[in-house]
């Protein structure tokens, strides 16, 4: 009985301290809510109200929702209204475009072909061009005559397409775009040169007059834009015209070919013909004369009839002629490799008419003294006028240094007045010249052309000692390769003296070392260069790179060689 009153006792503790907790958590519980909570929240409404409230929250989301993909829809029903008006306006102007591509295509005659240009809406660039070559195609195969359509009012709309400007924005800026070249009636220069294609601006070029051609000619060159496709269309149309070029489009077209560095043997043999009938009539004006003389050199295309034409007039107009045109006559002969058959009144007429003082540039005057050198025409005073250490220290004012090229020259001329000049007693370069420390080096092409002659000549000597290459001459040129024989054929080392051996300089030629044109040659350089060489005691072996081919087995450019030294040492012996 007292166990059972203990454990009724004991559980009642229990449960009186477990309601005390119970109620304590809730009091503590109630004053939080009460402290941090405000009114309006949820957790302080009753159950009834909260429930109310959520299903109205619900009711307005689905309402938003719904409300939000009505307008998502709308919006892409728009896009798609859109996108079909594009698409359905971008397959009308392909249609166009197309319609108007077959109807060019499918053209029969002229007129045919130019009502393309009456119908409704612009025409493209495009088109125009199909248009115009098209013309030009049928022009040339006689089945149209451009007398038919040049001065055809849709002709000209459709040239008036090519020749507007486009501004950046890719739209036709005629009122506000670029003066046009005056005496072009339908535009033809704008024409040709504002093509993009330079495949489908020469299909136009047939279809111009030979004046036309020769400005288009000149304005590439004034824009320096050496575009072949149209130089050679233009060539081809020059070449076959039997119409005569002036004397100043002559002059014009050569400026044109020597500034783009253009070289056509037809066209160039055309113009020489042209300017062999016109130059007699000319009595006037030498500086046309002195043009054609500095384009042909520049070109190095060589026309001795052309070339006897030019000197001979020269000598009858000497008096209406500038120093610079002569100089240009001397200039010209040198680099060609030209010695005309009137050199002696040359020599007496031409060759004192020109001072130091009659050009402005100290540059001027040493190229006409160099060009006299390679005629052989030079005289002592006139070398030296220019090997002076003030002629030099002027030289060098003038441009702040001193260039290779003028180096060179200077070299040149101190060498030809040591070994080709009889008799000199005049000035020459100080060995410690600063003149004498120029860069020297070939261009890559020549260069690998050197490079296969070395390899041969490593495997025809018996060592790396008997063989020195681009060795310096000291007279404004390398030596490609020296070589040393005794006069029983057997190579020396090049190391050591020997002052009986047989000095062989072997010299590549390029294409760049000779002229071109009816009379091909070696040019004046190459030429100055070997006389320079034979001079100091070398036999000199030209290896012309239209002989020596680096493509050729080692073998037989062994062999070539090998023929070429026995050549030279049983010359010798």
């Amino acid at each position: 009985m007292l166990v059972l009153k203990r454990f009724t006792g004991g559980v009642s503790a229990q449960l009186f301290r477990r309601i005390q907790y119970a109620t304590y958590s809730t009091s503590v519980r109630s004053a939080g809510l009460t402290a941090t909570q405000k009114p309006g929240d949820i957790s302080t409404q009753d159950p009834v109200e909260r429930e109310t409230s959520t299903s109205g929250d619900d009711h307005t989301d689905v309402n938003a929702k719904k409300s939000k993909s009505s307008l998502v829809a709308a919006a892409f029903e728009s896009l798609k209204e859109d996108s079909y008006t594009k698409e359905k306006s971008k397959t009308t102007d392909s249609k166009g475009r197309n319609s108007l591509d077959e109807r060019i295509h499918n053209a029969k005659t002229v007129n045919g072909l130019l009502s393309v240009s009456e119908l409704s809406g612009p025409l493209s660039r495009k088109q125009a061009l199909k248009i115009v070559s098209k013309l030009s195609e049928w022009s040339s195969i006689n089945r149209a005559k451009i007398a038919e359509f040049e001065n055809d009012a849709r002709f000209l709309r459709v040239c008036r397409v090519l020749g507007r400007t486009m501004g950046k924005d890719g739209s036709g800026n005629e009122n506000n775009g670029p003066k046009r070249i005056s005496g072009f009636r339908t535009d033809d220069l704008n024409t040709v040169l504002g093509v993009a294609g330079d495949d489908e601006a020469a299909k136009l070029i047939a279809s111009i007059s030979l004046p036309q051609m020769v400005k288009v000619m000149s304005t590439l060159a004034q824009r320096k834009r050496r575009s072949t496709p149209l130089l050679r269309s233009l060539a081809f149309n020059i070449s076959s015209t039997t119409e005569q070029l002036d004397l100043k489009q002559s002059a014009d077209v050569l400026y044109a070919m020597a500034t783009l560095n253009f070289q056509d043997s037809v066209l160039a043999a055309k113009i020489c013909s042209d300017i062999q009938t016109a130059l007699p009539k000319n009595t006037e004006k030498s500086a046309v004369v002195g043009s054609i003389l500095t384009s042909l050199g520049i070109l190095k295309y060589r026309d001795l009839d052309i070339m006897e034409a030019l000197t001979q007039w020269t000598l009858k107009n000497s008096e209406i002629c500038r120093p610079q045109d002569i100089s240009a006559l001397f200039i010209t002969s040198a680099i060609l490799n030209f010695k005309s058959s009137f050199i002696d009144d040359v020599s007496k007429k031409l060759t004192t008419s020109i001072v130091g003082a009659d050009f402005q540039k100290c540059n001027d005057w040493l190229n006409h003294v160099w060009s006299l050198a390679m005629l052989g025409l030079v005289s002592h005073e006139q070398l030296t006028s220019v090997l002076s250490e003030n002629f030099v220290e002027k030289l060098e004012a003038d441009r702040n240094v001193l260039s290779p090229t003028s180096k060179m020259k200077l070299l040149n001329l101190n060498a030809y007045a040591q070994h080709l000049a009889s008799d000199y007693k005049g000035t020459l370069l100080p060995e410690d010249s600063a003149v004498f420390r120029v860069p020297l080096a070939h261009s890559k092409s020549k260069q690998i052309l050197i490079n296969g002659m070395l390899d041969a000549l490593k495997s025809l000597l018996p060592a790396s000692n008997h063989l020195k290459s681009l060795h310096d001459s000291k007279m404004g040129f390398l030596i490609d390769a020296l070589c040393l024989f005794d006069h029983k054929r057997n190579p020396l080392p090049v190391d050591k003296e020997n002052p009986n051996a047989i000095k062989i300089a072997l010299m590549v030629v390029d294409f760049h070392d000779v002229c071109h044109g009816t009379h091909r040659s070696a040019s004046g350089i190459t030429n100055l260069s070997f006389n320079l060489l034979e001079k100091s005691g070398y036999k000199v072996v030209p290896v012309p790179y239209n002989e020596f081919n680096t493509s050729d087995k080692l073998l037989k450019r062994v062999q070539y060689l090998e023929a070429k030294f026995k050549a030279i040492i049983s010359s010798n012996v």
